[in-house]
C-alpha cells in the first residue's frame, strides 16, 4: 500500500487547487452523504417532502393560472403536466442554490481545522438537490402515465438540461456561500430571491404568453432556457426548442459561474479567520 504525501507549498493554492479537488473526492462524498442523511432528519414524513412540496405547488398553480386566469397550456398538454415539468428543474436549481449558499455556515466546524479545498463544501451540499429531483421525477413519470403524455426521442437530451440546471445554480450558490460566512444577512436574502425567482420564471405558465417586446429581458433569466428545455425534452414536441432562451441561459450561466468561482477563490484564504 502506497502512502500519499500532500506537500503544501506557498503557491499551491493556485497551481494545485483544481487537482486537490479531485484528490479530496472521498471527502466530497462523505460531506454529500452527511448532508443527505440530515436533510429530513427529525421530520415526520421524511423524504416524502420531496413529493408533497412540488405536488401542492402544482395544484395551486394549476388552479390559479390554469383555471382562474385561464392561461393557455402547450398544445394538448394538460396544464398540471405543464406546471409539474416546469417545477422539476426549478426545484432542482433553487434547492441546490439555497444549499450551497448556506453550506459554509453549516460547515464552519471544518473550515479552521485542516487544509482541503473549501470549494468542496458548497459543491457537496448541492448533491441533496439531485436526490429530491430523482424522487420528484418518479412522481412526474406517474402523472405522465396517468394523463397519457409520453415523451419521444427528445428525452435523450434531458441529462444535458439537468446539468445546465445544476450549473445555473452553482455560480450564484458559490458566490453567496463566500459572502454568507461574513455577512449572515444573506441567510435571509437568498430565500427571498428564490421566492421572487419562482414568479419571474415560466414555472406556472408557458413562455408563449410573454409579449414579444419583453422577450429579450425575460430570457436574461437563465431558468427560462432550462425550464423550456425540460418541456421540449419531456412533452413530446408540444413545446418547441427555444434556442434564443437556451443560448442566453448558457451565456448567463457561464458568466455567473465565473463570477462565483472568482469571488470564492479570492476570499477563501480568509475563511478560517472569519469562521
Amino acid at each position: 500500500m502506497t502512502d500519499t504525501i500532500l506537500l503544501i507549498t506557498p503557491d499551491s493554492r493556485h497551481s494545485h487547487y483544481w487537482q486537490d479537488l479531485w484528490r479530496y473526492r472521498e471527502l466530497f462524498w462523505q460531506l454529500a452523504k452527511r448532508d443527505i442523511s440530515v436533510r429530513y432528519k427529525q421530520t415526520v414524513i421524511g423524504a416524502a417532502w420531496a413529493i408533497v412540496r412540488p405536488l401542492l405547488t402544482m395544484l395551486v398553480f394549476t388552479v390559479v393560472f390554469g383555471r382562474l386566469a385561464k392561461l393557455p397550456s402547450a398544445g394538448d398538454v394538460p396544464y398540471a403536466i405543464l406546471v409539474f415539468v416546469g417545477m422539476l428543474p426549478w426545484y432542482l436549481s433553487s434547492t441546490a442554490l439555497a444549499a450551497a449558499a448556506d453550506s459554509m455556515i453549516t460547515g464552519t466546524s471544518l473550515i479552521g481545522k485542516v487544509y482541503f479545498p473549501r470549494l468542496i463544501i458548497p459543491i457537496a451540499s448541492m448533491v441533496v438537490a439531485l436526490v429530491d429531483f430523482a424522487i420528484s421525477a418518479l412522481l412526474l413519470a406517474a402523472l405522465m402515465l396517468w394523463y397519457q403524455v409520453l415523451p419521444d426521442w427528445r428525452i435523450l437530451m434531458l441529462p444535458a438540461f439537468i446539468l445546465l440546471a445544476i450549473l445555473t445554480a452553482a455560480g450564484p450558490g458559490i458566490w453567496f456561500a463566500s459572502l454568507s460566512l461574513k455577512y449572515r444577512d444573506f441567510r435571509f436574502v437568498v430565500p427571498f430571491l428564490v421566492q421572487l425567482g419562482l414568479y419571474v420564471s415560466p414555472v406556472g405558465f408557458s413562455s408563449n404568453i410573454v409579449p414579444e417586446a419583453w422577450r429579450w429581458l425575460y430570457q436574461l433569466n437563465p431558468m427560462v432556457g432550462v425550464i423550456d428545455g425540460f418541456r421540449w425534452c419531456l412533452l413530446g414536441g408540444a413545446v418547441p426548442l427555444n434556442t434564443n432562451a437556451l443560448l442566453s441561459s448558457l451565456a448567463v450561466t457561464v458568466v455567473l459561474l465565473w463570477l462565483g468561482l472568482r469571488r470564492f477563490r479570492r476570499t477563501e484564504r480568509f475563511f478560517a479567520d472569519i469562521a
